[in-house]
């Protein structure tokens, strides 16, 4: 590794199947991504949470003893600097929704390419968020419809830390740049949409995450969506995803 590299990402993975555990360690490992650590269900990834202080958490939605959404929770709680992706085999699967509300940088399928496995946690770990361009738009669309209700299972936790927030404190280009975002579009579109500087455009960005306290771009399209200021099925582009 040379100076102006920086660290391999540190990485913990949680999964009740061993099989998935040892594909995903297998994967990353040859790609030069350090797993340090296993877990077989959310207690246990919360402990290894604990014990090893990954910078990534690649996190099973369903797993024994404690789901991976409550675990998700609980690790970003009390390791906020650690960036949690949630794994799913559903393309919709309304759990995914409450873990971006909670803070979860993102999710993937669990038929993702190595490649691109490989490149969201190297992504996430930088800060950004992961928004797969084929279900994050539908699945957050669903959900903002209320067709969760129609389904069976445990709603989601009441007051995750990127809704509600008061958009008072944003200034109107702030605002109208919050609302691209929740709409998909990247820095380098808003740019063009807005006729700005992609700079300009980053201090925007900086500054609306800092006022609102979001994490990354994940929860900012929750919050679009859950202050109305984007409803489902508008126009203006699709989510992308962050590279």
């Amino acid at each position: 590794m040379t100076p102006a590299e920086p660290a391999a990402p540190r990485v913990v993975v949680a999964d009740d199947q061993e099989l998935v555990r040892t594909g995903f360690r297998l994967i990353l490992t040859a790609r030069g991504i350090d797993v340090v650590g296993e877990a077989a269900d959310g207690a246990e990834a919360v402990a290894a949470v604990r014990g090893l202080r990954p910078d990534v958490v690649l996190m099973d939605i369903r797993m024994p003893v404690m789901d991976g959404l409550e675990a998700a929770r609980r690790v970003l709680a009390q390791a906020p600097d650690c960036r949690v992706i949630m794994l799913t085999t559903f393309d919709l699967d309304r759990y995914v929704y409450a873990a971006l509300a909670a803070g979860a940088s993102g999710f993937l399928l669990k038929d993702v390419t190595p490649e691109h496995l490989a490149s969201a946690v190297r992504l996430v770990r930088t800060g950004d968020a992961l928004l797969a361009p084929s279900i994050t738009r539908r699945l957050v669309e669903r959900f903002a419809r209320g067709e969760h209700r129609n389904r069976a299972g445990p709603e989601p936790q009441p007051g995750t830390p990127a809704v509600h927030r008061d958009l008072a404190a944003l200034t109107q280009r702030e605002r109208e740049v919050l609302t691209l975002i929740g709409r998909g579009l990247s820095n380098s579109e808003l740019a063009r949409t807005l006729t700005l500087s992609e700079a300009t455009v980053k201090t925007h960005v900086a500054r609306i995450f800092a006022k609102l306290a979001l994490r990354d771009r994940a929860q900012a399209v929750v919050l679009a969506y859950e202050t109305g200021l984007v409803s489902p099925g508008g126009s203006a582009g699709t989510l992308q995803e962050r590279r």
